[in-house]
């Protein structure tokens, strides 16, 4: 009975020894070495970069306005022309008669004019004479223009739908397209209306050309929002005389949009919640992790903005151990290597 009494005691002693062990090992606090910086607000440049494809500035299609046979085509697709040089010869039959016809009148009306002097003819008939003059003029100037059609804008030939003797059935004989300079159409979201004014300077640059960049300029601003993609278009026009760019490729806009005051942090510090959007930090919270959901603005090489009420001048942000860390977690703030 005594042996049973001893083992018992025995027994409770183990049992009070393991739960005290317990209780001082729940009692030691989990604490996590950090390091930490100061956040600062300071002064950025605001860039946004926006991507679109490059057009030709200016699209001419040479279409007479006369129906009948193709003479001559002058140009091949490819051809470079400049303003005024010759592109297509129409038929020339309604223009050779026009000419004569010109030419008759101005005998007729020489003829009125002396008869008119001896009173042979009637001011009536040379006012008639006169009309008749001036249309005829008009029609020929028209004929001219449409049978010898020349080159309005300096450009490569880009398209060809005819050739020599084929007969004009309204489709454009060649197509021609100014690319000594060239035009896009940027999609800027509505917040930065504002600040986009045209003749403001900024960058192209093509994946093709990737350590080149091309200044361009703001030539329009246009004055109405998209609502369905709240996005106005700007005109920006980039000289291509070396003939780098082409209409039609790809190409990243980058607009300075002016300077903001914000707050960054590397951009490594801030965290993502797993299978959801939010973005977060740690701050020092006297001694304490705080996590803090934040709102990411734009990138400025390693740091991001952030912004959220918390974040201001002077708090501390956790920037090495952070990934460690759970909120409210004791921290412990070591000297920076």
């Amino acid at each position: 009975m005594k042996k049973i009494l001893i083992c018992s005691l025995a027994a409770l002693t183990l049992i009070a020894c393991g739960k005290k062990e317990a209780e001082t090992t729940e009692q030691q606090e989990r604490v996590e070495p950090v390091e930490v910086t100061k956040l600062q607000t300071h002064q950025v440049e605001r860039k946004i970069t926006l991507s679109s494809n490059l057009m030709a500035y200016e699209t001419v299609s040479i279409s007479p306005s006369l129906t009948g046979k193709i003479e001559h085509i002058y140009v091949e697709i490819g051809d470079r022309v400049r303003k005024g040089d010759s592109i297509v010869r129409m038929d020339q039959q309604q223009y050779q008669t026009a000419k004569l016809t010109l030419a008759n009148l101005r005998v007729e009306k020489a003829r009125i004019d002396s008869l008119l002097t001896y009173g042979s003819a009637t001011k009536q008939q040379r006012d008639q004479m006169d009309l008749q003059l001036e249309q005829t003029k008009v029609n020929l100037k028209f004929l001219t223009t449409n049978t010898f059609n020349l080159a309005p804008i300096t450009g490569v030939v880009t398209n060809k739908n005819y050739e020599d003797g084929e007969l004009y059935s309204g489709q454009p004989v060649v197509v021609l397209a100014e690319v000594d300079r060239l035009k896009t159409l940027v999609a800027i979201p509505e917040s930065y209306l504002p600040r986009i004014k045209k003749g403001m300077s900024l960058q192209l640059v093509s994946d093709i050309y990737p350590d080149r960049i091309f200044p361009a300029t703001v030539e329009v601003v246009y004055p109405t929002i998209d609502a369905a993609t709240h996005t106005f278009q700007a005109k920006v026009v980039v000289s291509n005389k070396d003939g780098l760019l082409r209409p039609g490729m790809y190409v990243k806009t980058t607009i300075s949009v002016g300077t903001d005051n914000v707050i960054t942090a590397p951009y490594s510090t801030v965290l993502k919640l797993i299978g959801a959007n939010n973005r977060y930090v740690f701050l020092n919270n006297n001694g304490r992790a705080q996590r803090v959901d934040v709102v990411m603005g734009d990138r400025f090489g390693d740091d991001v903005e952030i912004s959220a009420p918390e974040i201001h001048d002077g708090v501390e942000l956790i920037t090495k151990g952070e990934s460690r860390l759970v909120d409210s977690v004791k921290i412990e703030i070591k000297a920076k290597h």
